[in-house]
């Protein structure tokens, strides 16, 4: 058998562009999956499978879900084909990092007591930007946030807001309840027909999953209009 076929099928061997490593320290971590952020971390994959294609594996079995896979013990993750012990106990660990920060984390989340705190959370993000940003806010079943996420930029007409991406969002990140922001750089604080037609269908969506949205704000850069405050929810 060619020697070169039966050793693992390496990240060195994979063009340059396509590395994880290299794709971190030239573009930053934000441009990686979860596969690829996975496979730095493993270093190989198996003889036949990259690092990346075995850690995508790894996902599936967790079902694409980071807060899944960070329940799985060393054995279950030694199941995947090209996961042996010290793989599955470095993400095992990684996780578990991961984990405790988030807890540390949560002593520092904003809580959320009133409209009047997502506009002092919001304003300074986006409330005088010259274009139309959509965000929503993911926060946990003690009104704290737990992670803010800019959606689409050039506004709510202009550009898609894919309310799938939102709620899958929100089931990785264990969020009960959300808050939806966006600015209106005119200064008008009017609610559109757009406005309040997403604002109904997110509502939908997050009936069906047990999920809360608590409000829209439309943000100006000295005021704003919450739709939980008008009775609009």
């Amino acid at each position: 058998m060619d020697s070169q076929k039966s050793s693992s099928f390496t990240i060195k061997q994979w063009a340059e562009g396509d590395r994880p490593r290299e794709k971190l320290l030239q573009k930053g971590r934000e441009f990686l999956s979860d596969a690829e952020l996975l496979a730095i971390l493993i270093g190989s994959g198996s003889r036949n499978e990259s690092a990346v294609e075995v850690c995508k594996k790894v996902l599936s079995k967790a079902g694409d879900n980071l807060n899944e896979l960070g329940r799985f013990s060393v054995n279950q993750l030694r199941e995947v084909k090209g996961i042996g012990e010290a793989k599955a106990l470095t993400i095992v660990a990684a996780l578990e990092l991961g984990r405790r920060r988030r807890s540390s984390e949560a002593l520092e989340k904003k809580k959320i007591s009133s409209s009047s705190t997502v506009f002092e959370l919001m304003q300074p993000k986006i409330g005088e930007l010259p274009h139309e940003e959509f965000w929503i806010l993911y926060l946990n079943n003690s009104n704290k946030v737990i992670q803010e996420l800019p959606l689409s930029k050039g506004g709510i007409t202009g550009t898609l807001v894919d309310v799938r991406l939102a709620f899958k969002q929100a089931l990785n990140l264990g969020a009960t309840a959300t808050i939806l922001v966006h600015n209106h750089p005119s200064g008008n604080l009017n609610p559109s027909g757009a406005d309040k037609q997403l604002t109904q269908k997110f509502k939908a969506a997050g009936e069906s999953l047990d999920i809360k949205v608590l409000d829209h704000l439309i943000i100006t850069e000295n005021s704003y209009f919450s739709f939980a405050d008008e009775g609009l929810l």
